[in-house]
C-alpha cells in the first residue's frame, strides 16, 4: 500500500468513525438527555424523562431500521437506497408521535416535548422530500438538533455546528450522498427548529 492509499484509506475509516458516532438515533438521544436531565427537578425524575424520551425517538427508530436489515428488508443500517425509506421513515415518526404523546400526558418538562417536537417535524420533512430525493437525514438531524440546543442554551452551543459541517463532510466523503443533499439537509434542520421549539416551548 503506497503513502497516497494509506492516506484515503484513514480518511475514509474517519469518516465513516463520524457517520456511524453522529448518525441520527445517537444525535437524537444526545439531545433530549441534555434536555431531560437540565430540565428536571431532581436527577432520578432527570434520567426517567431521559429514558423515556430517548425510547420512542432513538431506540425503537433503530431498531425498526435493524429489523429491516437483518430480515434483508433494507440493505444498510443507513437506508443507502432511498426507495426503501418510507416504511422505516414512517414507522419512525409514529414512535417519536407516540413519545410526544407520553411525555405530554405525563406532564415532562415543555422544553423536553418541544425538542422531541423539532425531531418529529424534522423526521416529516426528511420522510416527505425523501419520496422523490435523497435528502441527507444525518445531516437534518445534526443541524435540527444543533440549532434547538442553540435556542434553549445560548450561543455558548454554536460550536456544535462544526460537528454539523463534519457529519455532512463524512457523508459525502463516503459517497452517501451529494453536497447538495447534505446541505439542503442542514438548512431544512436549521429552518425548521426554531419556530417549532418556540411554538411548543
Amino acid at each position: 500500500m503506497t503513502a497516497d492509499s494509506a492516506a484515503v484509506e484513514a480518511d475514509h475509516r474517519f469518516a465513516r468513525a463520524v457517520t456511524e458516532t453522529f448518525a441520527p438515533p445517537v444525535v437524537a438521544a444526545a439531545m433530549v438527555v441534555a434536555f431531560a436531565l437540565t430540565g428536571a427537578p431532581s436527577l432520578r425524575t432527570g434520567v426517567g424523562w431521559a429514558l423515556l424520551a430517548v425510547l420512542f425517538t432513538a431506540a425503537v427508530p433503530y431498531a425498526i431500521v435493524w429489523a429491516g436489515v437483518r430480515r434483508g428488508h433494507l440493505t444498510d443500517h443507513h437506508i443507502g437506497v432511498r426507495e426503501q425509506r418510507r416504511t422505516p421513515l414512517l414507522l419512525g415518526l409514529a414512535s417519536c408521535l407516540a413519545g410526544i404523546g407520553a411525555l405530554a400526558l405525563l406532564g415532562a418538562p415543555r422544553a423536553l416535548t418541544a425538542a422531541v417536537v423539532v425531531l418529529f417535524t424534522t423526521g416529516v420533512a426528511i420522510t416527505a422530500v425523501n419520496q422523490l430525493w435523497k435528502l441527507s437525514a444525518h445531516a437534518a438531524v445534526a443541524a435540527a438538533s444543533a440549532e434547538t440546543l442553540v435556542i434553549a442554551f445560548g450561543q455558548w452551543m454554536t460550536p456544535l455546528f462544526l460537528v454539523v459541517a463534519l457529519v455532512a463532510w463524512s457523508r459525502v466523503r463516503l459517497g452517501d450522498h451529494s453536497p447538495g443533499q447534505v446541505v439542503a439537509g442542514a438548512i431544512a434542520g436549521v429552518a425548521l427548529a426554531p419556530p417549532v421549539y418556540v411554538l411548543v416551548a
